[in-house]
């Protein structure tokens, strides 16, 4: 009974509340680990790829950035805005602590200020989330249990076949899950946090379809097997968020 209690305790305490949705998420990581390593990443990013000079560009991504900082109401986070000069990379970041990265091949298809909006919200959003540090956590219980099933198993086919199985099991229908489930409450944290931001959420949605036009059909996985929601799926449940979001939406003055 004791150690059950001491296991019903630690669990409790490594349960926290995503803001704005309110999920239930299990976090073995302190927020400050997160922000080291978050740190020490972006410290590694910078040093290694071409970060932009350009200086009307590189004001208009922390404009942008720093109404969709003051949106989530994080003054604790070191935030910090560049661009990285790559234009065949169609992506954006944001480290635990607030570290944002814009890469240039992402701009013609965020096309203007609230398209670029929607594109850092969203990324701003799985680090208020601590989507990162969920992700780190789930691997470390995956890790473990498949520690635990592989010493308990003596018999030596057993052992691998069950370790391989029990690997391929979490990955399909707990990781790539989770993974999916992260996309889509960032888009729908995203959605609010630029709507609060004083950018008109429905800039979101063009967004995406631009980007689904961007893609490249032969690369796209089934559903199942990937770490992002389909173009369809992720369009209709933006469509489903934007009453919600549009309650927090007033238009720069």
């Amino acid at each position: 009974m004791k150690r059950l209690l001491i296991v019903l305790s630690f669990w409790l305490a490594a349960c926290q509340t995503v803001p704005l949705t309110g999920r239930s998420q299990l976090l073995l990581v302190s927020e400050a680990q997160e922000r080291q390593m978050g740190l020490m990443s972006f410290r590694e990013i910078v040093a290694k790829q071409k970060v932009s000079r350009d200086p009307d560009l590189s004001s208009r991504v922390a404009r942008i950035g720093r109404r969709i900082a003051a949106a989530t109401g994080r003054t604790d986070y070191d935030w910090e805005f560049i661009v990285i000069d790559d234009d065949k990379q169609a992506n954006a970041f944001c480290l635990p602590g607030g570290k944002v990265a814009v890469y240039t091949g992402i701009l013609p298809i965020a096309q203007d200020d609230a398209g670029l909006a929607a594109v850092i919200a969203h990324e701003v959003a799985h680090a208020i989330a601590r989507h990162g540090g969920e992700r780190l956590s789930q691997e470390m219980l995956v890790a473990g249990l498949t520690a635990a099933v592989v010493m308990g198993t003596r018999d030596e086919r057993k052992r691998d076949w069950y370790a391989g199985l029990l690997g391929a099991g979490a990955a399909v229908g707990f990781l790539l899950p989770y993974s999916r489930l992260h996309e889509a409450e960032a888009d729908r944290m995203g959605l609010i946090y630029m709507a609060k931001a004083g950018y008109d959420p429905r800039a979101a949605l063009d967004l995406w379809r631009r980007m689904a036009l961007a893609a490249k059909e032969g690369a796209r996985l089934p559903e199942f097997l990937s770490t992002h929601p389909s173009d369809a799926t992720r369009q209709r449940e933006i469509e489903k968020h934007l009453a919600e979001a549009l309650r927090y939406y007033r238009p720069m003055q």
